[in-house]
């Protein structure tokens, strides 16, 4: 299969094209300003994303059978500060590239997550109408509208965890949500230093962990599939910060004693409404993929494994 993508050099999307080139399948990822050594077994292309014209020539170039949309404007106090170029980058770029895929008769996966859900939805599903708080959560939810309409599929992830493939010494620090968190935990209490795992009413305070490679395996999947609708690309179950470190704690042999609980760093978010527990889970993401979700401890397991090699 060629895969044709966006966001190759980002943390899920490096995963996704790690996974693809490893199952066999000819890819190319859009990139911006950062290239990646090493990266002979698929191919770059730096273009505009919200150049329709530019969009519409590389991926007739490349005649790809799926296409993949994962770049995102990865700033959530930038997205408030610029929200005309925001709307563009989301909405405009998701309508840009499902038109390209649809004149090229590919499939199309736009790459979401569960922060379209505001925070009091326990355990949503994929027909849970989503509520999202923040401006984040509203273009992600009007880019998988515009998505469903063109026949494509939504691939909700959450929590997403594991290792970077493409910035294997890209800094990792906790955040409002969940995105980086076991990795920073590791890092932190492998040089014996003390992690502080926030608490707070006004962060992302429960999800459902994922990891990188496995959320880009089903969504891999969805493709090669050409199913359509949303899909959510998650673990089992949902788990607390403090909760998620000390099993984190377990899993890498760590030391538990280490861990300190306190309160957030609010510059990060500036006062932005962030959803306090988004877990999700996927009754129609397993029918379909006949794939049954992953427990926590499993996921972490794997982790362990995959940090192991860098």
């Amino acid at each position: 299969m060629r895969i044709w993508m966006t966001g190759g050099t980002g943390f899920v999307g490096s995963n996704l094209v790690a996974q693809a080139v490893e199952g066999g399948h000819e890819v190319l990822t859009t990139v911006r300003s950062y290239q990646p050594e090493g990266n002979e077994a698929y191919q770059l292309d730096r273009i505009d994303m919200c150049d329709p014209e530019a969009v519409r020539h590389s991926v007739s170039d490349f005649d790809p059978d799926l296409i993949i949309h994962c770049a995102i404007m990865n700033d959530l106090a930038g997205l408030y500060r610029h929200r005309e170029a925001a709307w563009q980058a989301y909405v405009e770029a998701t309508r840009i590239i499902a038109r390209a895929a649809s004149a090229a008769g590919a499939g199309y996966i736009l790459v979401s997550t569960d922060w379209v859900f505001d925070g009091t939805q326990v355990g949503a599903d994929e027909t849970t109408p989503p509520n999202p708080v923040n401006l984040y959560g509203v273009l992600k939810l009007a880019s998988e509208m515009v998505a469903l309409e063109m026949d494509g599929a939504v691939a909700r992830v959450s929590g997403v965890n594991g290792v970077h493939r493409a910035r294997s010494s890209a800094p990792r620090a906790q955040d409002p949500g969940y995105g980086y968190f076991v990795a920073s935990i590791v890092d932190a209490l492998a040089q014996d230093r003390p992690f502080t795992v926030w608490e707070s009413a006004d962060i992302n305070m429960v999800a459902t962990p994922s990891l990188a490679s496995e959320s880009a395996d089903l969504i891999l999947d969805i493709g090669t599939r050409r199913l359509v609708g949303v899909f959510h690309c998650c673990g089992a179950e949902g788990i607390g910060r403090m909760d998620l470190a000390r099993l984190t704690c377990e899993v890498f042999d760590l030391d538990e004693g280490l861990l300190r609980s306190g309160p957030p760093d609010s510059s990060l978010f500036e006062g932005i409404p962030i959803p306090f527990d988004t877990t999700i889970t996927r009754p129609r993401t397993s029918e379909l993929l006949e794939h049954s979700p992953t427990p926590i401890r499993t996921l972490l397991e794997r982790f362990r494994a995959e940090y192991a090699l860098l």
